[in-house]
């Protein structure tokens, strides 16, 4: 017997012998810029100096202890992390995957309201767990085969805030919304939907529910996706960017919600390990120190321009969208062959959203070449699909 790899996700026919900042090489030595990052986890670089650092720190001294037995690590996570979270969040918590933050944000919300009701929104992803799953809704291939999910939930238009009366109601405990959906299509919410999802949250009673998972920590422009709305979550899940690639998520909360939940409430046997905590400690720092939102809110606008102004009044173009480096070339075609054209032509990694959209991830660290080479690549690219 031969042992293999199950694969879930279908392998690119790339084979990685290294990576490093902006870049990743294969095992022949071609470099390849990367505006995939593993589904944006390494939005702060490819073995970012000061996370490599932090990380052999932990190596030479504790790679496991739970959070109750916890060593420095803890305080200098917690003292690096405390600027950059949104005022209300009092209380954090470590776990190891986005889905997992979402799950527990959801067993909050039902624990502390005392209601069973969640509302999620189309074109939604936050998970392949069953409780994530049963809030996600870009691909019904994801939840065929695995009904009946979680009951409770219901489903609603995004950024449609006509809608949110009757979907939001006594029975609700929280809604969750992604303030760019990722997965379904660099989707950016409107000011009015999510101002108004703020506002019948407060009216009903129940949560709201901000999965930052793949928008957080610097990725839009702002420190927090939800920041250039105006609006404050009452539990805020993010994961990806905030261990610097290192694989760690977080919730937060306030404190009047943190007291309802009792010891035993929820666990992690990974959650909140020193080499999670020492991580997400150095990538704060970073945040802070290199002023990640504030360039990727730079590199971001002058990618999407040139973008723009190259694929202006292109046939199979319908827009470009999103905010600081997270981009989206929405075709009317399928992707596919744009991302092979990058791979294979133009050595630039990039990945799909939703059926007809080029989604680009990159890290911050972009240089003014690398903005005009991906911008060039994806253009080039993009164009031939219609000879042009």
């Amino acid at each position: 017997m031969v042992l293999r790899y199950l694969h879930f996700y279908a392998p690119r026919g790339l084979r990685v012998a290294r990576a490093q900042g902006q870049y990743i090489w294969d095992l022949e030595g071609r470099r390849y810029l990367d505006a995939h990052t593993g589904h944006g986890v390494a939005f702060l670089g490819h073995r970012h100096p000061r996370i490599v650092e932090a990380l052999r720190e932990a190596l030479d001294t504790v790679m496991v202890a739970p959070p109750g037995m916890a060593g420095p690590w803890l305080e200098e996570m917690l003292e690096a992390l405390t600027p950059l979270l949104p005022g209300r969040m009092e209380y954090v918590t470590l776990l190891n995957s986005g889905a997992e933050a979402v799950e527990l944000a959801l067993k909050i919300a039902r624990r502390v309201t005392g209601r069973r009701g969640i509302v999620y929104f189309t074109g939604s992803f936050h998970g392949r767990t069953m409780g994530a799953l049963s809030v996600t809704s870009s691909n019904p291939l994801y939840r065929k085969g695995y009904e009946p999910l979680i009951p409770g939930t219901r489903r609603a238009r995004f950024n449609h805030p006509e809608d949110l009366d009757k979907a939001i109601g006594e029975d609700t405990a929280a809604a969750i919304v992604e303030p760019i959906q990722g997965e379904g299509g660099v989707n950016p919410a409107t000011p009015e939907f999510m101002k108004e999802l703020r506002r019948r949250c407060d009216e009903a009673g129940c949560l709201l529910v901000v999965d930052e998972v793949q928008t957080g920590f610097g990725r839009t422009g702002r420190v927090w996706a939800h920041e250039h709305y105006g609006v404050e979550p009452d539990i805020l899940a993010a994961g990806k960017a905030i261990g610097g690639g290192f694989p760690v998520s977080m919730v937060a909360v306030p404190g009047w919600v943190a007291e309802k939940l009792p010891p035993g409430f929820h666990g992690s046997t990974y959650g909140g390990n020193p080499m999670a905590m020492k991580a997400v400690a150095a990538a704060s720092r970073v945040l802070v120190e290199e002023r990640v939102p504030e360039q990727a809110a730079e590199k971001g606008a002058r990618l999407r321009g040139i973008l723009e102004e190259m694929l202006e009044g292109a046939r199979v173009v319908r827009r470009v969208k999103g905010m600081g480096l997270m981009i989206g070339v929405e075709l009317r075609l399928r992707p596919d062959p744009v991302l092979r054209c990058l791979q294979e032509e133009k050595a630039i990694l990039a990945l799909k959203a939703g059926s007809t959209v080029v989604r680009l991830l990159p890290p911050y660290l972009l240089a003014g070449k690398d903005v005009e080479a991906l911008a060039r690549g994806v253009a080039d690219c993009v164009l031939r699909l219609q000879g042009g």
